[in-house]
């Protein structure tokens, strides 16, 4: 009997489904939430990741219960929440008022993630100044016991877990292998002490996020870090970048020419380790910016950059 337990739980977890969504970035100041969710209903792309914005802290209740019924008439779910602008760095500062807005962001932030449905929300930790880089040890601490105690309300309010974005930079930790096992042992030893009244945080990886030093040389590549961080991953961007990450874009006919990222590949890398997951269902979200916005000749391209790259992406997945 033992023995079929674990050939059954091991089955559950090698059959983990990777789907295509799209985060809700590009269409800020630019297009409503219908028109995205007409564009994902066309596409067949059921999941939605909310990107911030910077009335979302401040908006009512009622505006994330409508945003959510919007969704499901065209057949999509808002799974996460997640941070477009690093608005949640002040715990990053050393400024104790800083800090003290990033808390009471993030906290709203986990209650619209609530609001909506969603099963996580997250951010970047956020960024050392480059004129202080003593502070680092510090303040990624200052991080930690903060997600510690929001790792409470979000489980209070029904999330599956925060996240976390292994970030480009050695300001913007985690960044290198070290510091993503840091950050995500030190957490998961918290949760593992009080599991009844704290969620997991997992990982919001990024397909393009590698690190490049100061002279432009390529210290760890953005597949090595994917492959690395993938044991805490519970969903990820996608999204396409040059040869030092220097600009990220899609995966259009043109993008593709001049990108280094091969969907294919990590797709087949999901798949394949399967097992390693630590959940059964990942996301991995189209994160672009788009066009130039605020032109009358750009802002209309943005329904074309979006369909090539999920076509391009739904072939890879298929």
């Amino acid at each position: 009997m033992d023995d079929l337990k674990k050939r059954t739980v091991t089955f559950i977890l090698i059959t983990m489904n990777l789907e295509l969504g799209i985060k809700s970035d590009p269409i800020e100041y630019r297009y409503s939430y219908g028109w995205l969710f007409r564009l994902m209903e066309r596409h067949g792309i059921r999941y939605m990741q909310l990107g911030s914005f910077f009335e979302l802290y401040q908006l009512p209740d009622s505006w994330f219960f409508d945003l959510k019924s919007l969704a499901a008439e065209h057949g999509v779910s808002i799974k996460s929440v997640f941070t477009a602008h690093r608005e949640l760095g002040g715990f990053f500062s050393g400024e104790p008022r800083f800090e003290a807005v990033a808390r009471k962001n993030y906290e709203r932030l986990i209650e619209v993630a609530a609001l909506v449905g969603a099963d996580y929300a997250g951010s970047n930790p956020g960024a050392i100044y480059r004129d202080a880089p003593g502070t680092k040890a510090a303040v990624v601490e200052c991080y930690l016991s903060h997600m510690v105690e929001l790792s409470r309300k979000a489980c209070a309010l029904g999330l599956k877990a925060l996240t976390i974005e292994p970030m480009s930079c050695l300001a913007e930790p985690p960044s290198t292998p070290a510091e993503i096992r840091h950050m995500m042992e030190t957490l998961a030893g918290k949760h593992r002490a009080d599991p009844g009244h704290t969620v997991p945080t997992y990982l919001c990886g990024d397909v393009s996020h590698g690190v490049a030093d100061a002279d432009g040389h390529v210290v760890h590549g953005a597949k090595e870090l994917f492959e690395y961080g993938l044991p805490w991953m519970c969903e990820f961007h996608f999204k396409n970048t040059d040869a030092i990450f220097g600009s990220t874009f899609g995966f259009g006919p043109a993008e593709l020419q001049k990108g280094i990222i091969d969907a294919g590949s990590i797709v087949s890398t999901a798949r394949r380790r399967a097992a390693e997951w630590p959940v059964d269902q990942v996301v991995g979200y189209l994160e672009i910016g788009g066009p130039k916005l605020g032109r009358d000749y750009s802002d209309n391209q943005l329904e074309r950059q979006l369909t090539e790259s999920v076509e391009y992406l739904k072939r890879c997945l298929a």
